[in-house]
């Protein structure tokens, strides 16, 4: 969209809100065009634009949109000036919810859903379920389409089935997702052809989870990923060169004291995601601008979610249409002028999330960002 971008609103479903315990929040993709010097300079070090993602319309499947490859390398293609600096420094681009592409209908609903929407489901069946989803979906690639489109932050919550014996793990949103095993897989696979790419997994809800679960869980991770799990140190000292030196790739923050135990767990407080909590755009604005002053010199890593929160009302208007059909209308062009107007670094934006990342210039708005902060470096010399 040119003079624009449209919401995407997540559900007000119980689950949502990193860092949080707060019942839903919402995810903004901004989409535009940025500054035409920009454009030439981005255009000269990296391919074609993706257009966007086909539709995951189930499990794991392979999603793969028209030049969606454009930033499958970006990290690596960045200017040799950029490789020393902090990953706390970098503009990199992040999805909401970022396993939802896949809901499966055929799920119980997941165990911290309030008695209200279990009784809906108990009471409607499918058709509630079908309902749920058109709310719940907040992405449509998978993980190795996000990757290749330049997704390097995803956001992650796990939940436990109920009277499950295997006590399998899975993603979950309202309703279950895949199991955990399946995703970390799709992550290692990309990142094993791609060496010098880095993802962030951001671990931030667990429903049902005790510690055989979680004990579970860094087992996975350390069979699915060995040697490129990093240490955590401090923020502060984590550059690409440091990663690709030492062959690290993958940051996994872990909301939950079963962080102090192990090694590769950063705290979640080392990943903070503030969030607005508004239907209003004005306020989110406001938010986001004081969320970025407050966190300078923090030495953290830090989310901006531009993100809306829709009222039970705005829902039930929309029930059968569902979150894009419902918000994709209203254009907001003050929220792409705050997001052209970011720059990464020390008092800058950092991590940046959003719905249906494949839709508009989300992902490369964002990783332009960096080379804006390339172009100030050379007008200061």
């Amino acid at each position: 969209m040119k003079n624009g971008f449209p919401i995407y609103v997540c559900t007000p479903f119980r689950g949502c809100g990193v860092n949080s315990l707060a019942p839903s929040h919402a995810g903004v993709c901004v989409c535009g065009e940025w500054s035409e010097r920009s454009t030439e300079k981005a255009h000269s070090k990296l391919a074609q634009a993706p257009e966007s993602g086909d539709i995951v319309r189930g499990g794991m499947a392979s999603s793969h949109g028209k030049n969606e490859h454009r930033f499958a390398d970006w990290m690596a293609n960045l200017p040799e000036s950029m490789h020393s600096i902090p990953l706390t420094n970098l503009a990199i681009p992040g999805s909401h919810d970022s396993f939802s592409f896949y809901i499966d209908e055929s799920s119980p609903v997941g165990p911290e859903q309030t008695d209200a929407v279990q009784n809906f489901v108990s009471v409607f069946g499918t058709v509630a379920k079908k309902l749920m989803r058109k709310w719940l979906a907040t992405q449509t690639m998978n993980f190795s389409s996000q990757l290749e489109a330049g997704v390097r932050f995803f956001d992650l919550r796990i939940s436990t089935k109920p009277r499950d014996p295997d006590n399998e793990l899975f993603f979950a949103h309202g309703l279950f997702s895949a199991t955990v095993r399946e995703g970390l897989e799709q992550i290692s696979s990309f990142l094993s052809a791609h060496a010098r790419e880095v993802v962030f997994l951001d671990f931030n809800h667990f429903y049902g989870v005790q510690n055989l679960h979680h004990e579970k869980l860094v087992s996975m991770l350390r069979d699915v990923f060995g040697e490129k799990l990093a240490p955590v140190v401090f923020a502060q000292e984590v550059s690409l060169q440091y990663l690709w030196e030492k062959e690290y790739q993958v940051l996994v923050f872990y909301h939950s004291p079963m962080a102090l135990e192990v090694p590769f767990l950063w705290p979640g407080q080392m990943m903070p995601a503030p969030w607005a909590n508004t239907t209003d755009p004005e306020k989110l604005i406001q938010f986001l601008q004081a969320s970025v002053a407050d966190r300078r010199r923090k030495g953290t890593f830090f989310v901006s979610q531009v993100v809306l929160t829709p009222k039970a009302s705005t829902v039930m208007k929309g029930v059968a249409s569902g979150l894009r059909e419902t918000i994709t209308e209203r254009a907001l062009p003050s929220m792409m002028l705050w997001i052209r107007a970011q720059r990464p670094g020390e008092s800058g934006i950092n991590i940046i999330t959003a719905d249906f990342v494949e839709l508009g210039d989300f992902i490369s708005a964002v990783i332009t960002l960096n080379y804006h902060m390339d172009d100030e470096e050379e007008n200061a010399t």
